[in-house]
This record gives C-alpha cells, structure tokens and sequence, in this order.
C-alpha cells in the first residue's frame, strides 16, 4: 500500500476505520508506551499478555480480529492513529519523548532506514524471522532488509506493470509496448491521429520515476547500519539522466500529460479517457475503483499489460509501494512484539480478505501461489487474470532495493526539480545534477560521509 506523505492523499477506496471502541483489556502484557486500555478493537482473551499495534490497513479490523480469535499466547490491541504522514507524526512525535510509541508499527518499507538509523525501531532477526523468510520473494525480504538486520515483517507490495485503456488502443491501432522506446513511438502515433495524451509525467511521483531508474540500472543509494553514518549517494549517473530526459523528452513532445497525480483533476482526466495509460503499481485498481474509475461508461474498458522494459533482452522489474510491520525500541518485549509482526496479516482468511476487497497486493508466497490468486480474474479489468499475466511474475521477479535514511527529503528534492522538468527550463540531465547536490549536501548537513 503506497501512502506517499503530502503526495498522497487519503481516497475513498483506502477508507479507514474511525470510530474507537474501548477495549475491554486493562493488562498491557508489558507493551510499549502506547496506551493499550483503549483500542479499536475489543479483546476477549483478558489474560493473555497484549501488544499494541498501530496501523491503517482498511481492513485491520477483520486481520486483528483473526489474529486475536487464533492465538493462545498473546492479543493485539490495535489502533489506528492515521494514514502514511500523520502516523509518522505521531511516532516521530514518541520516538522524541521516549515514550507512547506502540510496540508494533505499520511503516512503508521505504521509511524503514529513517527510523532504523534514530533507533526507533529494532532488528529482529533473532525473534523469528529465519523461520518465516521462505514465506518471501527476494525482493520483499530485502525492502524490510538493512544491512544483514531485517526491520520489519512485510505485508503488501506494488509490483509496477502499465495500465491501458482498450478503446484507445483499439481506436488508434496501438498494442502494448513492450519497451520505452516503442511507449513514445505509440504515444506519437496516437498524437497525430488527434488521440488523447499518452501518459502523465506528475511532479508528485517521484518514487515512480526512482523505480524507473533503477529499472534502467541506477543505483541511487548504498547504506548499510553496520556503517550508519556513511552513505553512497549516486543520483546523476547516466541511467538516472537517460530516464529522466527520456520524460522531459514526452512532455516537450506534448506526448504525455503534466498533472499531478492523485489529485480530483487528474482521476477526472482518467474517467475521462484523456490518458491512453497509466504506469502504476499492483494497489492501483483499488485505488482507481475507490475514486470512481472504471465505473459507468468507463466499465470494461481497462486492461493491464508487464512494464515496458528500457532493455527487453535484460528484463527488469520494480517496485513501488509497500509496507510491513515493525517492532519498536519501546517495546518491552520486543520478542513477544515480533511475533505480533511476523503473525498478524499471515493467515490465510486475512489475506484472502486483503487482496479480494483490493486492499493489498500481498507478498507472502502463501498468498502469491495461490491458485485462487493467481488466476483471479479482476473485475476492475474486466475478468482479465491480471495477477497471473502482469503482477504475479513482476513481484516474483523482483529484486529489491537499498533505501536512504533521507528518502522524503530526497523525494522533496526530486518533485522540485521534476516541477522545473515540466515547466520547461531545465533538462532532465540537469534535474539529476541538481538533485545529486541537493541531497548530498543534504546528506553532509546531517552527519553523514557521502561516498
């Protein structure tokens, strides 16, 4: 689930609980310093020890209340303290004081190093997780990964795959592309036919367009906790400058659109059929169904086809979005807390709730080689079998990646540059350059060694 904080905000299909109930528990089994006598859900086992949780799954009522019915040995009392960026200001807020931050905490694996490097979290490769790490792709278990030490248990992904419009590729004679290059050529083609924009080039995606440069073979970072105050930082190399001129090339052109994404305007552009495609990831047809895409006269005229490839000969896939459970330092039992992490959104009925409402592409194996799964035919999509054709293979084929301990200031700095990108003024070679010194000198600024 991509939450992207001041990029994202909260839609209709991500809507979450907000009514609180009191939970009926006052034992709290030595948890954290979040409050565990009032909590969303309502504990039944009252002598079993409790870990507080705060997270914003839709469904986190239903995945608890699993948990809870089927464990013996401990109770999770869950609350939900807000989505993405007002969760992070209540845990920044607790990791300040030193107290009040939950045992367990839903985090986007790309925030992980953030908190990892303040201690605001723990490694809990000693409380189960070489026990649960076969349940994982490679590149799952390496976005909750720093270093050798693993910092969460992870939940849900975005493999990134292209959504189209089947009556504008039917209408222009377009099929999909199945590289960059070919991308632009479709775009131009649909363009002198007086066809609609192609795509979008939004200043507020910026962890799209990383996942595009790492796609093309960028490493933007290498950071290890074993040395925590030293980081490379490679921004400007020549597969970041190919991507991002390769971008600034489609909108000089007119080929792709300029609008911020996630806003009303854009999903009104998109029902209106004023975009051929949309380059997104696995959570995007829940997304879209929640703001009322593919509904009405837009019904069955979506499909989904694998990410167009800068090199169709190496494949790469990538990711974005995501999220996984982790065990805070404030927790007094942070052994009792993993288990909460590694077992709470494992089993099978919360899973399966999870990815048939849309709420999350899962990235247990449990979940991903279920046949049920995989030859799901996505109503969003018109019966197509979308996991088994595009996501499914995507998230298999995914390596993962090495986050900073920066990544907002280092998305900041990439939406201000990408904004000058669409006005016209700069070059995206240039947009590269500027970045790389903004964050290195960002990086400088708070302590680090750049490499």
């Amino acid at each position: 689930m991509k939450i992207r904080r001041r990029l994202l905000p909260a839609v209709s299909a991500l809507a979450l609980v907000s009514a609180l109930v009191a939970c009926s528990s006052d034992d709290d089994g030595g948890g954290g310093g979040a409050d565990a006598s009032s909590c969303t859900n309502t504990i039944t086992k009252k002598d079993l020890p409790v870990v507080t949780l705060w997270a914003w799954y839709p469904n986190m009522d239903r995945v608890v209340e699993n948990f809870n019915q089927q464990n013996n040995e401990v109770q999770v009392c869950w609350t939900n303290v807000g989505q993405g960026g007002d969760a992070y200001d209540k845990f920044q807020t607790a990791i300040s004081a030193g107290t009040g931050a939950p045992d367990v905490v839903m985090i986007e694996m790309d925030r992980i190093p953030t908190f990892q490097i303040q201690k605001a979290i723990v490694d809990i490769s000693d409380f189960g997780a070489a026990d649960v790490k076969a349940n994982f792709g490679t590149g799952a278990w390496k976005d909750v990964s720093v270093g050798d030490a693993v910092y969460g248990a992870p939940i849900d992904g975005g493999p990134v795959a292209m959504i189209y419009r089947k009556d504008v590729f039917t209408k222009y004679g377009i099929t999909p592309p199945r590289t960059w290059a070919e991308y632009e050529q479709a775009a131009q083609k649909v363009k002198d036919a007086g066809g609609p924009l192609f795509g979008d080039f939004g200043a507020n995606v910026p962890a799209l367009i990383m996942a595009l440069q790492i796609q093309k073979g960028a490493t933007p970072y290498t950071y290890d906790s074993a040395q925590p105050q030293t980081i490379g930082i490679n921004l400007n190399d020549q597969a970041s400058k190919d991507v991002l001129d390769y971008w600034a090339g489609l909108v000089k052109k007119g080929l792709v659109g300029k609008q911020d994404q996630f806003t009303p305007e854009y999903i009104s552009g998109v029902i209106n059929g004023d975009y051929a495609t949309y380059v997104s990831a696995a959570w995007a047809p829940g997304y879209l169904t929640g703001a009322g895409v593919g509904q009405g006269q837009d019904t069955g005229k979506f499909a989904v086809a694998p990410l167009p490839q800068w090199d169709p000969n190496n494949p790469v896939q990538v990711n974005w979005g995501g999220s996984a459970f982790s065990v805070t330092s404030q927790s007094k039992n942070p052994e009792l807390a993993a288990k909460v992490a590694f077992g709470v959104y494992a089993d099978e009925k919360s899973l399966t709730d999870g990815w048939t409402n849309q709420i999350i592409f899962p990235l247990s194996l449990k979940a991903i080689n279920d046949p049920k799964f995989v030859d799901l035919k996505v109503a969003f999509f018109n019966g197509q079998q979308a996991n088994k054709e595009v996501y499914v293979p995507a998230a298999n084929a995914y390596k993962g990646m090495t986050y900073s301990p920066f990544g907002q200031y280092y998305f900041d700095a990439m939406t201000k540059q990408f904004a000058e990108i669409i006005k016209g003024s700069i070059s995206g070679s240039q947009a590269a350059d500027r970045i790389q010194e903004d964050v290195t000198k960002y990086a400088k600024e708070q302590g680090f060694t750049v490499q």
